[in-house]
């Protein structure tokens, strides 16, 4: 199993580290060429989604990557990742790869300032610490998509086929139970 990790802007390095203390072998994707290797699963990492859809487009990764999604391949999304997802924006008319059937509200917790961890459930997995920064949360999501968290009743963590993604940060934590249900979603998904 080989899990690529986008590594364009935002907290790659992160989700690289807990990957690696589950023994799982994963690279970074920064250049077109770097798509020739086969991997199984993928990760969008936090950041900044202005700047990494700016990036996708002008690297030459946006198309090759939303193909990879759209069959199949899974992913692990958070904060900006889940952006790149969404279908739609609530607050703002850019569109990414449009993969994921919510609309989701970009900044829904302010600014830096608005920063916040907590600690709530999340379906399939358990209580998790949630680390929050200028975070969005999800307005809508279609009956097809699964909910797997909410804090203060706002939509915080989703599944739907091979995408699971988040408004919150689990990389920033010590707990590592979010990023080991992926790896199980990447071995089922090979199997």
């Amino acid at each position: 199993m080989r899990i690529a990790v986008l590594a364009v802007q935002g907290a790659f390095i992160e989700h690289e580290i807990v990957l690696r203390d589950l023994d799982v072998d994963c690279f970074e994707i920064r250049q077109s060429s770097d798509l020739l290797q086969d991997f199984d699963g993928l990760v969008l990492p936090g950041g900044e989604s202005t700047v990494m859809g700016k990036l996708l487009m002008e690297l030459n990764l946006f198309e090759p990557l939303k193909n990879k999604i759209t069959h199949g391949t899974p992913v692990l999304a958070t904060c900006a990742g889940l952006i790149l997802l969404a279908d739609k924006l609530e607050n703002d008319k850019t569109k990414h790869f449009q993969t994921l059937p919510v609309t989701v509200k970009r900044n829904a917790y302010g600014r830096q300032l608005g920063s916040f961890q907590t600690v709530a459930e999340m379906k399939g997995i358990g209580t998790v610490p949630m680390t929050f920064i200028r975070a969005p949360y999800i307005a809508e999501a279609i009956p097809d998509v699964d909910v797997l968290a909410k804090v203060d009743n706002k939509i915080v963590a989703v599944r739907y086929k091979n995408q699971l993604a988040m408004s919150f940060h689990p990389e920033l934590t010590k707990d590592n139970s979010i990023h080991k249900y992926f790896v199980q979603m990447v071995r089922n998904n090979i199997n």
